[in-house]
């Protein structure tokens, strides 16, 4: 059982618990969050899944836990940990089920004032454009060497084959495609879910959301970004759908042995690693590419819909139907990246499990445009809750390998959402506060009641206060489409 008088306080916002509190711990753990929300953290067992995750082989520095965390499958949803190449460990327990799982956003010239009266159309029109629900088919059916295209190319292959502009591909993290993705490392299983998904929201947490620019904090990025104020904007949020869900569970799996084999003892077995030097590591590392490329281009070309839906219903009704992507950024990945650790650079294999890359300035892999700015971070809100964006530092770097929070978090299972909440209920209060709300299912709707999440305005407020991220602009949603 791990205390609040276990930790030191190491900052306003700033928490940690070092390595002399388990004799198997390899770094500390420093959590980020306010009183109220590690008293929260320490209500399920996300503070002792990061304590565990810490004696992981390789590791450097420390692992991070942002404050939108809660208990996931091994590692805590909202950790980060960095391991040294080669031989350090990677686990997919790490990086998630949902392999980059992430956040699109488009902004518009169109003012709030002239959509509100086309708003039920345009919420119609996106639910009939863009699939959703519980093992959903996508929108573009894929023959065996397309998919395997998609898992190579990602992004690019939807700017070739008409989904994709190429200012969309510019404005994804890593250009939409992760580099090392070799098909032959993915199971026929989960091949054959891949191949009928492309295109498709899926369930769960997932949505397409119309936003209001509610309100600007840092005019000179929402200029690069397109944004403005009292505009509407439109979020997109999901991941690699069964494809990566396959992906991972053959692993999690494959990998129980691998552990034996390289003799590597583990707290709990969910943490299964292999070293990224081993045949099993390189193998998942490359099968995981190709689940992240999958999960850019499903969002391409769920933008792709969206933009059609956005001309069905406003074309000759508004100036200017148009949406210009801003960013998309993942939050369930491993990436191989370049860090100061010690006064040294090394190669590390950064896990961000429900925690979202936050580089600051200067980065040369962004997109001209915000490069003396900061990445973009994307951070939305519960279902009926602000959402925000924001811009990573320089100090995250040090503070937590570049880093930041996915969301708001949840502090209530889906189970006891499910319990707690009546969909149709919620549905109408939401409605009856302007929100429109095109969902598959009401015990899906439940799930994501906003009571079961964590206040994102006060997550936002840590991370800024910490020094990892600042405030751009917040959202306010008018639309909400849900599988």
């Amino acid at each position: 059982m791990i205390r609040k008088q276990d930790f030191r306080q190491i900052g306003p916002v700033l928490w940690e618990i070092p390595t002399t509190f388990r004799e198997d711990m390899r770094v500390p753990v420093r959590v980020f969050a306010d009183d109220r929300m590690l008293e929260d953290a320490l209500s399920d067992r996300s503070i002792l899944q990061a304590v565990n995750a810490s004696t992981l082989p390789g590791l450097v520095s420390h692992v991070s836990v942002m404050p939108d965390v809660h208990q996931g499958y091994g590692f805590p949803i909202g950790g980060v940990a960095a391991t040294r190449l080669p031989d350090g460990v990677i686990s997919p327990g790490g990086i998630g089920y949902d392999i980059n799982c992430g956040v699109r956003l488009l902004a518009s010239n169109i003012s709030a004032e002239e959509a509100e009266p086309h708003l039920e159309n345009l919420a119609s029109a996106l639910y009939a454009n863009c699939p959703s629900g519980v093992g959903g088919k996508g929108s573009v059916r894929l023959s065996a060497k397309q998919l395997d295209q998609v898992c190579r190319l990602g992004s690019e292959w939807t700017l070739k084959n008409g989904y994709a502009r190429p200012e969309d591909v510019q404005r994804t993290e890593e250009g939409g495609r992760i580099m090392g993705a070799d098909p032959s490392h993915v199971s026929q299983r989960a091949l054959q879910r891949g191949r009928p998904q492309l295109g498709s929201l899926g369930a769960g947490n997932h949505f397409i959301e119309v936003d209001l620019v509610d309100q600007i904090f840092h005019p000179e990025a929402a200029r690069a970004m397109g944004l403005n104020e009292g505009s509407i904007a439109l979020q997109i949020h999901c991941g690699s759908r069964g494809f990566g869900h396959q992906i991972c569970s053959d692993y999690v799996r494959e990998l129980q042995a691998a552990v034996q084999r390289y003799k590597i003892h583990l707290p709990d077995r969910e943490l299964v690693c292999a070293p990224l030097n081993s045949p099993e590591g390189e193998r998942y590392l490359s099968a995981m590419s190709c689940a992240a490329n999958y999960a850019f281009a499903n969002r391409q070309v769920l933008v792709h819909h969206a933009r059609k839906a956005f001309e069905q219903a406003l074309a000759g009704k508004v100036r200017d139907w148009d949406l210009h992507q801003v960013y998309d950024i993942a939050h369930n990945m491993g990436k191989i990246e370049e860090h100061t650790v010690d006064g040294k650079k090394v190669r590390v294999c950064v896990h961000r499990k429900g925690a979202t890359r936050a580089f600051g300035p200067g980065f040369p892999e962004l997109p001209e445009e915000y490069r003396s700015l900061g990445q973009p971070v994307l951070v939305p809100g519960s279902m009926g809750t602000s959402s925000w964006v924001l811009l990573g530092t320089e100090e995250s770097m040090s503070l937590s390998f570049g880093s930041s929070c996915h969301g708001a978090g949840r502090v209530m299972s889906r189970k006891k959402a499910k319990r707690t909440v009546r969909g149709d209920q919620l549905r109408e209060e939401l409605e009856a506060s302007g929100i429109r709300i095109r969902a598959h299912s009401m015990p899906g709707l439940a799930e994501e009641a906003p009571q079961a999440y964590k206040d994102v305005d006060s997550v936002v407020d840590v991370v800024v206060q910490a020094g990892i991220a600042q405030k751009v602009a917040r959202l306010l949603p008018l639309a909400v489409i849900k599988g």
